[in-house]
This record gives C-alpha cells, structure tokens and sequence, in this order.
C-alpha cells in the first residue's frame, strides 16, 4: 500500500470546491441535519452551525420532540420538525418514514450526531443509504451500520462516515486498541467493507477513499478535542456536500477547514478552552474565495 499524501491546501488543489453561484439561497443547496436527543439537543445546533457556516443555503433539522422548539429559537435560520420521541429521549422508530420524507427533498443529509443508539438508528441506517442522497453519517449511525453493510454499498454516493477510535471499533467489530495502533489500516478496511469515504479521527486524523488513496492530516491542534467538535465537523462536511462538491472533496475540505479553524482560535484564544461552538465561526474566512 502507498503511503498516504498529506493533507494541505497546496494537495486540495485537485480538489476544488463548488463555486461560489449567484445570490438565490436554492443555489446553495438544502441540507438535512438528523440529530439530537432528549439529553443531548444541542448536537443538532452545532452540526447545523457548521453546516451554514460551510454556505449551505437552506438548513432543516430534524430532531425529537421535546428539543424542537429551544432549537428553533437558538436557529432560527433552520425549519426545525420535532418528531415522535422513545422513551430513552431519542427518536421513536415511527420517525423513520418522516425522516426520509424530508431526507427525499435535500441536496445532502447528515444523520446521527447526538441521537440515541436505538431501534430507530437502525432503521435509518438501512433507509437512508438506498436513497441516493449525499450523505454524512456520524455516531449514532455509526454503531448502526455493521448490520446494513449491504445497503451502505449500494449507495448511489459513498457515504461519508466520520468515526472515532471507538466507532470505527463498532464499524469493524475490533477492539479500540487495535485502531489506535493502525488507523489507517482500519480507515482502509472500512472503506472497503462499506464502500464509503471514511475519516479516522485522533490527534492525526486519516481519510480514506473507497478505492483505497490515503490523506494524513496533521494540523489543528489539541484544542480540538473538545466536546461537540464533531458534531461541528460533521455538519461542515454536509454543508459542502449541499453545495456540491462530491463526497471525497467535501470529506477532504471539511478535515482541512476544521484543524484550521482550530489552529485560528488557538493562535487568538490558546490551545485549550475553547468551545466547539466557536469553530464554525472561523470558517467563512477559511473558505476558498
């Protein structure tokens, strides 16, 4: 195997992201954030943040019931949908079907920051794939997918999956020891296992591509490793697949923008003690003009 290239900006010119099109927020795509939970609402605001902050243009969130309307208020740019809620605060599995609803109207989706592993994760983790959606999966869905490998291959787009050490653990029914010790070897056999874009996350984070090239990202710092900065990430990537650039690209630029948004607020802040919430902020700036 070929070692992986590194990940710079000078790298990402093979990769360029959409233009920047007129002023009509439809030309900027419409994303689908499905996150959040009972204990755990504020996950949709932070993936929904770093969607629009990416240049999504029109953000709709599905989350459960009792964290739609402080959602709504904190977002007001979003049309928040509260739906049927389990008892263990997480989504019921009848959202499904209203979940792919409105999944069926976006330009990209980014499903399971937050959200409860249940019955309802897994459904979604079966229905969402088949719907030929760009599509960011993330926690949740994560720990989901080994039992709906099948539909994850079937993708029309490779799905992007952004696990940690002990999600990709899930992914690949291993131990987190095993991941630490090689991830690029398990971001490769993920990759391969669901045909999908994969990101192993860790002070240098990995991406892998379905047909095996390799990226290695060592920016960012360790003011990163903060509570609800995925989530960010997460919804920097879908806000990227709205606009368009296909999943590698978007995976790739997300990564980037991330650690350089973290090297941003270290430089003003410090390297620890800053918020997840704040990183979405640096991103406009970050952006390729």
């Amino acid at each position: 195997m070929t070692r992986p290239a590194a990940l710079t900006r000078a790298a990402l010119a093979k990769f360029p992201l959409p233009p920047i099109k007129g002023g009509d927020k439809d030309q900027h795509g419409q994303i689908l954030i499905v996150a959040g939970s009972r204990d755990v609402p504020g996950a949709a605001l932070l993936a929904s943040h770093g969607a629009m902050r990416a240049g999504a243009g029109k953000l709709q969130i599905a989350t459960v019931v009792s964290a739609a309307p402080h959602l709504a208020v904190a977002m007001p740019e979003a049309m928040v949908v509260g739906l049927a809620e389990a008892r263990d605060g997480g989504f019921a599995p009848s959202s499904a079907k209203q979940i792919v609803e409105l999944a069926e109207e976006a330009d990209a989706v980014v499903a399971g920051p937050g959200m409860r592993t249940n019955k309802a994760a897994d459904k979604l983790a079966a229905l969402l794939p088949r719907l030929g959606i760009p599509l960011v999966l993330d926690a949740a869905l994560l720990h989901a997918l080994p039992a709906r490998a099948k539909d994850a291959n079937r993708a029309e787009h490779p799905p992007i999956l952004l696990p940690h050490h002990g999600e990709m653990a899930s992914l690949l029914g291993c131990d987190e020891a095993e991941v630490a010790a090689d991830p690029l070897g398990c971001g490769r056999a993920c990759a391969d296992r669901y045909d999908a874009v994969t990101l192993v996350k860790g002070v240098q984070s990995h991406v892998v591509a379905p047909d095996g090239p390799a990226w290695l990202y060592r920016g960012g710092g360790p003011g990163l490793g903060v509570s609800g900065s995925g989530d960010v990430l997460a919804g920097i990537v879908g806000g990227l697949l709205a606009r368009g650039a296909d999943p590698l690209t978007a995976c790739l630029w997300g990564v980037l923008l991330h650690g350089e948004a973290g090297a941003a607020l270290a430089k003003r802040i410090g390297p620890l003690g800053y918020l997840a919430r704040e990183i979405s902020g640096e991103i406009p700036a970050l952006l390729p003009r």
